[in-house]
């Protein structure tokens, strides 16, 4: 079934119209009665009493294609020549490429950028390992690495699929934080192997963002590579998604009214996002936590923690949450929290399970593309409400975070990226709200914020100096 017209559903049509008034007002209207939605409209040549013309269209889905190509034909008279795909159009050949930053037009500039004055180059280099960060590509280079076992909700498609991804994030990289960053898939899903990989190819980087592994490995990986490295190694699926909930959840509080301290959380999915929250909003003064995974609430007193069978980082959230021991279905246990944390999936329980939370209630429902409860549903029941998607208000968006993360992070040649630079980080991103346009449907800043970035960087630099005795 078709959705909402969408810009990933979006086509090209190459129509021959009649050379006659009204006739593409005649087209216009079929593919608006087929659901279409059109976009820019360009003549292509005009051959006697004919006119061919580009008309770009956006849809509710692929099957929405052929009927509106069928009521062009059925309802205009005219004719489909060609349907392209924009967005397949888009990745055609990748979204990067390599550009020399000076040009070589003389012999001089081959003489300094290649032999023979590369040479005095790489001899200072040798004496001095770290000018490398100033006199290669380091100095502003991230790789983005995966092993593509979770990319974005299509789980484990493999290293060839996650390309796009891949690509995507690094061009996100560039536009926003003006960071160059390079793709690198890997075959194989051995934590050890992926560890040394990255250690192999950290000369080249100036840090390292992986992205799109599939927990629990995750964590293994970031924790040995972080201890390991002396370049900043983040996991964006985790720590992105942390410090923008976190700003969300500041600038919710000051609308509430409430202190960090005091609100009570549920969270639900507790894979890499769903763990990095709860421990930067422990970081943070959050007191009271409760989380569930697929198999309900996480204790102690659970089975599969009693029998060891519970992974190391399920048993340290279960100990250093959920005081109570409660036990069951998240939606039954809503009762006195204040605020729902969703990074799970769809629809895991009633909305109306929702009015047992506390007056002024948060909901931050951010399972894509579908959230675990639609902000139409939760409004009765919720003062604020976020999701990770882009077509509803407070969109709580990693894009926020990770460009601004890694340019501060360069900027101050840090070693690592610590907890303290993801909570500036937060805060950073909070304050860019301005007290008098801070609102329920305004808690976070808008992605394309070019502010954002920017201040990212200079709070995340500002601590890794002052970490370091700057």
């Amino acid at each position: 079934m078709s959705g909402t017209p969408s810009a990933q559903y979006s086509i090209v049509l190459r129509v021959e119209i009649d050379h006659r008034p009204g006739a593409l007002g005649e087209v216009a209207s079929a593919i608006g009665h087929a659901g279409g939605v059109i976009g820019d409209v360009a003549l292509v040549s005009v051959t006697g009493d004919t006119l061919i013309r580009d008309i770009t269209v956006s849809a509710g889905g692929e099957d929405a294609w052929g009927a509106i190509s069928d009521a062009i034909t059925e309802r205009a008279g005219a004719r489909v020549l060609a349907l392209t795909d924009r967005t397949f159009q888009v990745h055609e050949g990748g979204k990067l490429e390599t550009t020399p930053k000076h040009p070589l037009k003389t012999r001089d500039d081959l003489a300094m950028a290649y032999t023979p004055g590369v040479a005095r180059v790489c001899l200072a280099i040798a004496d001095d390992v770290a000018l490398s960060h100033d006199l290669t590509l380091r100095k502003n280079t991230v790789a983005v690495i995966t092993d593509g076992t979770a990319v974005l909700g299509l789980g484990d498609i493999g290293p060839e699929a996650s390309m796009p991804v891949m690509e995507g994030k690094c061009v996100l990289f560039k536009e926003f934080g003006d960071v160059d960053a390079f793709p690198l898939a890997l075959s194989t899903k051995d934590t050890d192997e992926i560890v040394a990989i990255c250690k192999a190819v950290a000369p080249t980087f100036g840090g390292i963002n992986l992205e799109d592994i599939s927990a629990p490995r995750c964590f293994e990986i970031e924790e040995r590579l972080k201890a390991e490295l002396d370049i900043p190694v983040f996991h964006d699926d985790q720590h992105g998604t942390a410090i923008v909930t976190l700003a969300a959840l500041i600038n919710a509080c000051k609308i509430t009214d409430r202190r960090l301290e005091d609100v009570k959380v549920l969270v639900t999915g507790l894979g890499a996002a769903g763990i990095a929250v709860t421990k930067i909003l422990l970081s943070a003064g959050v007191t009271d936590v409760i989380g569930a995974d697929s198999k309900g609430i996480v204790s102690t007193k659970r089975a599969d923690y009693l029998d060891g069978t519970m992974n190391s980082v399920k048993r340290w959230y279960a100990e250093m949450s959920n005081p109570e021991h409660l036990t069951g279905h998240p939606g039954d246990h809503l009762a006195g929290r204040d605020l729902f944390i969703g990074l799970s999936g769809a629809r895991i329980f009633p909305a109306e399970k929702l009015a047992a939370m506390n007056p002024d209630a948060m909901v931050f429902a951010m399972a894509n593309p579908n959230p675990e409860v639609s902000p139409e549903e939760a409004a009765p029941y919720a003062r604020i409400i976020a999701t990770g998607r882009s077509d509803y208000p407070n969109q709580i968006n990693n894009v926020l975070a990770f460009p601004g993360i890694f340019r501060g992070a360069l900027d101050a040649r840090a070693q690592q990226i610590t907890e303290g630079m993801k909570i500036a980080a937060a805060h950073a991103i909070a304050d860019l709200v301005a007290p008098e346009d801070l609102r329920e449907d305004h808690i976070i800043p808008s992605v394309f914020d070019r502010d954002v970035a920017p201040a990212v960087a200079a709070a995340v630099a500002a601590e890794a100096l002052a970490a370091a005795g700057v």
